[in-house]
């Protein structure tokens, strides 16, 4: 048989968090595949407007959505605007988050310890949760969701909190794996140090350069390389993959 090429033609894909970084990147891997997208932002607006017109100018097609996805109303909306706007909803993209700033479980108050699973966790489940049966009724539907490498370091350098949400989620995407199967394929990324803005903000340059050095590939990611992931993820190319929780890392935890 021979090898299959993603096409997402005539599918709708929603992406949270897509006005920079990864999410921007999946957004424009999954549109020039074909698929009508949804660019979700809460403070990215201008970003997601950016792409959004870049794709356009390429053929592809999709709006811009904010929302605050720790809201429920907030989120059950996004989902409800985004299939107003395509007409359905084939795969969505539980990418938002961040580690809202670093700090050691011990210090960690009470109010940082909330934010941060709402952010990370409560915010996946509540969009997840109103586009179940659209995913279901797509015939073809898929969720992947982003993790991160904190998942297998436990959270090294102040990022604790952080790793335990995105272990939520872990479990969260296997979870939804068993329950929605046959009809959905639920998978997700653990992505390593990926060259984003999100590391600007939360890594030192020095840092950087020491995962660098980590890394058996020799350097660190870049975005477009985990969207093409996401994009086999998402197609039909992958359609006996669920419950899948993939490396992409550079071989950070090769033994």
């Amino acid at each position: 048989m021979p090898a299959e090429t993603v096409s997402l033609a005539g599918r709708a894909a929603l992406i949270t968090g897509a006005g920079t970084g990864i999410g921007r990147a999946i957004a424009n891997a999954l549109a020039d595949a074909g698929a009508f997208v949804g660019l979700h932002c809460h403070r990215s607006v201008e970003g997601a407007n950016e792409t959004l017109n870049a794709i356009r100018s390429r053929g592809g097609n999709g709006v811009v959505l904010s929302a605050d996805l720790v809201i429920a109303d907030q989120a059950t909306q996004l989902v409800d605007q985004f299939v107003v706007a395509a007409g359905r909803l084939d795969i969505l993209i539980n990418n938002a988050g961040s580690p809202i700033e670093r700090q050691r479980i011990e210090d960690c108050s009470l109010e940082l310890w909330r934010q941060v699973l709402d952010v990370n966790l409560t915010s996946a489940f509540l969009v997840t949760q109103r586009a179940i049966p659209h995913l279901k009724a797509s015939g073809n539907g898929a969720i992947v969701n982003n993790l991160s490498l904190s998942v297998q370091t436990g959270g090294a350098n102040g990022a604790g909190p952080y790793a335990v949400a995105k272990g939520g989620l872990q479990v969260l995407t296997r979870t939804l794996a068993r329950e929605l199967a046959p009809n959905v394929r639920v998978n997700a990324i653990m992505p390593g140090v990926i060259e984003t803005p999100h590391h600007e903000v939360f890594t030192t340059p020095e840092r950087m350069e020491q995962y660098r050095r980590e890394t058996p590939l020799g350097r660190n990611g870049h975005a477009d390389e985990v969207a093409s992931t996401v994009s086999f993820l998402v197609s039909d190319a992958a359609r006996f993959v669920t419950g899948a929780l993939l490396d992409i890392n550079g071989g950070r935890f090769l033994r």
